[in-house]
């Protein structure tokens, strides 16, 4: 087993996964990375399946050290990462000889990045999952929900990989104003004329009230008319708007139940580009049906294959 000492880290560095499923009854959240195409990558660089735990690092401030030669992979943002000031680029594995210090500072491009070992991060199995959920005390390296802190060992045991990158022409790009596919809802109809056409072909900026249960979006007041709701399951990245009329995009930390008018909800891939917009980023709306969106997924899947 070889380990990593933190020596410096926030509230945004957690151990992710790919989420926790088949628990939504029990009013547990799914949790797992926010971009998990970059996990995917990080993971895949190492041979590692794609929904290995990694470490989900946002807007920078987290540092460790190698207590053993290992060799690591990084994908998503650009966090100006550095070996003992040496700089690493992201999209990438690379090694960490013993005593070395691997820090990353703060945001270039993007907003979160992932850390991925040969083998997985180990951490506390809870209902599945070891991906960190704060708000219900689940997941982590000690299966209490808690972000990594300074001073915690992250250990894994899987054998060295072979340095290489993932092919420039499959990197995300991440856009200064992408657009967002959203496949369309029930409650869609309900919504105003006018609000509708404002909410796809006007821009919407992002809130600095965000976090991993959702991100609040500013821009024209769309107007509900239809009924009141009972409230009902609400899927990844559900558009819900509440009764200020501005659109909150409701993210893996999401509560399972809401009673909100929904616009529709987010792609997975819309998802991905998302996590890595900063508060203040400008965004817009791409009206998709069901099985459009299905195929560019599967498409897209086909990537890792």
């Amino acid at each position: 087993m070889k380990q990593l000492k933190i020596e410096a880290s926030t509230p945004l560095c957690q151990l992710q996964d790919a989420g926790r499923f088949g628990v939504r009854h029990l009013g547990v959240t799914q949790g797992g990375a926010l971009d998990w195409v970059a996990m995917h990558w990080a993971n895949w660089l190492l041979g590692n399946p794609l929904g290995t735990p990694v470490v989900e690092v946002a807007l920078g401030g987290f540092c460790m050290v190698a207590e053993q030669d290992c060799v690591l992979a990084l994908a998503g943002a650009d966090l100006d990462a550095r070996v003992d000031d040496q700089p690493v680029a992201p999209w990438r594995s690379f090694a960490l000889g013993k005593g070395q210090r691997l820090t990353l500072k703060q945001p270039k491009q993007g907003v979160r990045a992932y850390l991925a070992a040969p083998g997985g991060f180990l951490g506390e199995d809870v209902l599945g999952s070891c991906a960190t959920v704060v708000r219900e005390a689940l997941g982590g390296i000690c299966g209490q929900g808690a972000a990594l802190a300074k001073g915690q060992a992250l250990a894994f045991t899987g054998s060295d990989a072979t340095l290489r990158e993932v092919p420039p022409a499959l990197r995300p790009q991440y856009a200064e104003k992408p657009v967002l596919d959203l496949v369309m809802g029930a409650q869609i109809g309900d919504f105003s004329g006018t609000s509708l056409f404002e909410a796809f072909n006007r821009e919407w900026t992002l809130d600095s009230r965000a976090d991993r249960m959702g991100i609040r979006l500013l821009g024209p007041q769309l107007v509900y008319q239809g009924s009141p709701m009972i409230s009902e399951g609400i899927p990844l990245g559900a558009v819900q708007v509440p009764p200020d009329g501005q659109p909150i995009v409701l993210l893996n930390d999401r509560q399972t139940i809401g009673g909100y008018p929904r616009l529709g909800a987010l792609t997975p891939l819309a998802l991905a580009q998302l996590a890595q917009c900063m508060p203040g980023a400008v965004v817009r709306f791409r009206a998709v049906v069901q099985d459009e969106a299905w195929r560019e997924h599967q498409v897209y899947l086909g990537r890792w294959l």
